[in-house]
């Protein structure tokens, strides 16, 4: 379980690609590899990964087709950063929401207003999965628990303080750019429990 509180960025060093198959190599900080073993569990941009290697601060993630498939990770190159964050435990303080590390899909960066002290951003989604963003709602991209800012149509906007663009990839995201969703899992339930219910009461 995830919490979607990023500790920060990592540096992609590496990259072995083979078909339909990727190991990522990533130097991350000190804090990040404190006590990580193989087998551990880190978000990438909010997709679980699994530890296949360690050595000193340098760690290696295998990456199935699907994820590559369904993920951004699947367009890193060398030398790109990716949001990092290591699996929560009992005890910790939850400062954002409850997340799995289980990606839905992508979506696409379609307009980005800065203002002092502050950087809306407003994604696109396919009209579908939007009965899963709610105004105010919660929502995970590139592995960030976000506040939904507004929802209009088949877009939604977020609001970013200038901590989460120091800290994540958000201060450097530009139009265009795919990032990953994880819808709040609650909502997800709800919305489809409710449909289930309506569709059998119209048999």
């Amino acid at each position: 379980m995830f919490t979607g509180i990023v500790m920060g960025m990592a540096k992609v060093i590496a990259i072995d690609k083979k078909e339909s198959f990727q190991t990522h190599v990533l130097e991350m900080t000190e804090p990040m590899v404190e006590g990580l073993e193989i087998g551990a569990s880190v978000a990438h941009n909010g997709c679980c990964l699994t530890v296949t290697q360690v050595n000193e601060n340098r760690v290696s993630f295998d990456l199935m087709q699907a994820t590559l498939a369904t993920t951004n990770l699947g367009l890193l190159k060398a030398g790109d950063d990716v949001n990092i964050e290591r699996a929560a435990k009992f005890g910790d303080e939850i400062g954002g929401h409850s997340m799995s590390g289980h990606i839905a899909q992508t979506a696409e960066i379609v307009e980005i207003i800065d203002t002092p002290n502050n950087r809306t951003i407003w994604f696109e989604l396919p009209v579908e999965q939007m009965k899963y963003v709610l105004d105010k709602g919660y929502i995970g991209l590139d592995g960030c628990s976000l506040t939904i800012g507004q929802v209009s149509d088949n877009r939604f906007c977020v609001h970013l303080i200038p901590e989460t663009m120091q800290r994540t990839l958000f201060g450097s995201k530009q139009v265009t750019d795919k990032v990953n969703v994880e819808f709040d899992p609650q909502t997800q339930a709800i919305v489809n429990t409710v449909e289930r219910v309506l569709a059998a009461r119209e048999m």
